[in-house]
């Protein structure tokens, strides 16, 4: 078996094309439903591989599937690039120059890289590890998703989750739209008591409203040529719409002015903020205009008691802020160096869990037959007597087992396993169960700790204790 990974992204493949191949709601599960039903080899005798687990993680910048893969990687490849290019009618050819391909090692680490925003258009975007967490619940519900995908998955939201907790990958804003909250929070202090006027009603308006509001501000108005898209704001914001003939008495009125129209030229000139200085007695004004064309005529900053801020000022601090990001990466990088490695130890501790399940189990079969056997002669006994004479049989099959785990266990970690696992196959004639159809692991809630194997209802650990 064999972890693959086959995508594109915004860095191979242009917009149109990720458009095509965007999946959500509906199209997401129908995709999830056709590679469940590739773990079948397919009835005409085609040899495909079949996809033993299968996950799809489908964002406005990706389309990546995962899976588990019965069979040679490149034979995976060739099968979920087919998947892709007959969702939506894509020519093959065509469609195989956009994507990327990975399997093993680097596919673990791609996805642990992705969750952890090193991937991302923006680095260190905090939207993906949701993204991540859910197209993992989507494949769960689907049933196309196995221990081995899950237990991947959790490794990689929990890397993700520690980039951001423990670096600096995530934590100073690159949005032009956040810059401009954090300026006003740095100029005004407190905002529970600071009055502002959102100028224009697009994406980027909306932002800083939204990042003005997260920081605590209650006062908003909005003003923008159209006023219903005005209005439309301001009662998602609980704040005021006005009409743009108010513009005057709101800006005599504001603390704080954020300007994001799309106008080609200046919209607000000197000569309409002179006029409210003298009812602002002196209280301050700060502009802060992220249009581009400038929204703010340049002598508005020269008036007393205005000060003005344009998007080059805020590129400086976004620049700044993304050079710190960056100074991260070798950070973010050694924490996924760390999941990948504790990933892929369990998964060499997975291959031989059938062994030690089985031997355990013929153990236990042998010492149960020997108690049976003896079981007149220990009739004859205190029944607390019996209860010793039983615990300490069990207590001299664990004792035995446990050595030969923990060592088996460390040389599949070292990549050695299977070898082990054989010989103790051999020494012991097992009949042990294939991974493809073993029972289901269990994972670790926090995606990080020990499995279990469920075998006949009797959960039994990695370690061989019951």
């Amino acid at each position: 078996m064999n972890i693959v990974a086959v995508g594109l992204n915004h860095t191979t493949a242009p917009v149109a094309l990720r458009e095509q191949l965007s999946l959500n709601d509906c199209g997401l599960r129908m995709a999830l439903s056709d590679l469940a039903a590739c773990r079948r080899i397919s009835g005409n005798g085609d040899g495909q591989p079949r996809l033993l687990e299968s996950l799809v993680l489908s964002t406005c910048n990706r389309l990546e599937v995962y899976a588990v893969v019965a069979g040679q990687p490149k034979a995976g490849w060739r099968r979920i690039e087919q998947f892709l290019a007959d969702l939506q009618g894509l020519d093959l050819e065509e469609l195989r120059q956009h994507l990327y391909r990975l399997d093993g090692q680097a596919a673990v680490k791609h996805l642990m890289s992705v969750a952890a925003g090193l991937d991302s258009m923006i680095l260190g975007e905090a939207q993906i590890l949701g993204q991540v967490s859910a197209a993992q619940a989507e494949a769960q519900t689907a049933g196309s998703m196995g221990p081995i995908l899950s237990h991947l998955f959790d490794h990689a939201i929990h890397a993700g989750k520690r980039a951001r907790t423990e670096t600096e990958i995530g934590r100073h804003t690159t949005s032009i739209s956040h810059a401009a909250a954090q300026l006003v929070c740095e100029c005004a202090g407190s905002l529970e008591s600071v009055q502002a006027l959102i100028i224009g009603a697009g994406e980027m308006a909306e932002i800083a409203a939204q990042a003005l509001q997260d920081r605590g501000l209650r006062q908003m108005s909005f003003i923008n040529r159209t006023h219903s898209r005005a209005d439309s704001l301001a009662r998602h914001f609980g704040g005021r719409a006005l009409n743009w003939y108010h513009l005057p008495a709101a800006l005599a009125t504001a603390d704080v002015v954020i300007s994001s129209t799309g106008a080609p030229h200046i919209v607000i000139h000197e000569n309409d903020v002179r006029p409210g200085l003298v009812e602002r007695a002196g209280r301050p004004l700060l502009f802060v205009d992220i249009a581009v064309p400038r929204d703010v005529e340049d002598s508005v900053g020269d008036l007393p008691g205005v000060e003005l801020f344009d998007v080059d000022h805020l590129q400086t601090t976004v620049d700044a802020n993304m050079a710190q990001r960056q100074a991260a990466i070798p950070d973010v990088e050694v924490i996924i160096d760390q999941e990948t490695t504790r990933f892929e130890a369990w998964l060499q501790g997975r291959q031989v869990l059938p062994v030690l399940v089985e031997l355990r189990r013929r153990a236990q079969d042998i010492a149960s037959a020997e108690l049976d056997r003896y079981q007149p002669h220990l009739e004859e006994l205190d029944p607390i007597f019996q209860d010793k004479v039983t615990r300490m049989v069990n207590r001299i099959v664990n004792k035995l087992l446990h050595e030969p785990t923990v060592r088996l266990k460390a040389s599949a970690a070292e990549g050695n396993g299977v070898e082990y696992a054989q010989a103790i196959r051999e020494l012991f004639d097992l009949d042990v169960v294939t991974l493809s159809n073993a029972p289901p692991l269990i994972p670790s809630p926090t995606g990080n700790g020990t499995p279990i194997e469920q075998t006949h209802g009797e959960p039994i650990s990695a370690n061989g204790q019951s």
